[in-house]
């Protein structure tokens, strides 16, 4: 809220609110707070090297706040969700909603801001193999609407384009720290047997 307020935001304990009970829906097993919590942990890793690195964690608090399973705009929907509670307020309001634009990894963001937003976002494949394993399995549980053939499919399309990219962080900062680990578990997850999930 303290971040909220010095951004200019009025209401700020009423935002919160929302805030949290949309992360707190039950349906929410991985885009939920402690989502948030991991990527502001990687944030305050990195913030010496974040330009306008509070925008950044605003954007990070507000970037998976409207998340519909399955649909195609979550992003600019939760971008819609910060403009709605900033009522004009706060002052940085476009430059967040752009930066919660950037982590659908559509393409390379063109602003160093953008670049570290995004690769926050997508932090966690860089994690342990087991906690990458539990984040997968959190991620499948949101997805009630598709059965096991059809999410294995989207989920293999999402991580094949990921793996053949050059680069999955854009910045050296995440690359150095983070891609090595990612790509190992990409290529493992690839490589389990079609519709299987250990």
């Amino acid at each position: 809220m303290a971040l909220w307020t010095l951004a200019g935001g009025t209401r700020a304990a009423d935002a919160y609110a929302d805030l949290a009970r949309c992360y707190g829906e039950p349906a929410r097993h991985y885009h939920n707070l402690d989502h948030v919590r991991r990527c502001l942990q990687d944030l305050d890793w990195a913030r010496s090297a974040i330009p306008d690195a509070a925008d950044v964690e605003l954007a990070l608090w507000c970037h998976d706040v409207i998340y519909v399973p399955g649909a195609a705009d979550n992003e600019a929907r939760s971008a819609a969700w910060l403009r709605h509670w900033s009522a004009g307020t706060v002052a940085a309001a476009g430059r967040v909603a752009a930066l919660i634009l950037e982590t659908t990894h559509a393409e390379v963001p063109a602003s160093l801001a953008g670049r570290f937003t995004a690769d926050i976002d997508l932090a966690a494949l860089g994690c342990s193999r087991a906690r990458f394993q539990d984040n997968g399995a959190r991620l499948r549980a949101e997805r009630t609407d598709l059965d096991d053939a059809a999410y294995d499919a989207a989920e293999r399309a999402f991580l094949q384009r990921l793996l053949a990219s050059p680069r999955i962080y854009a910045t050296d900062l995440f690359q150095s720290r983070y891609e090595a680990q990612a790509r190992a578990n990409l290529a493992w997850r690839l490589a389990q047997p079609t519709g299987t999930r250990r």
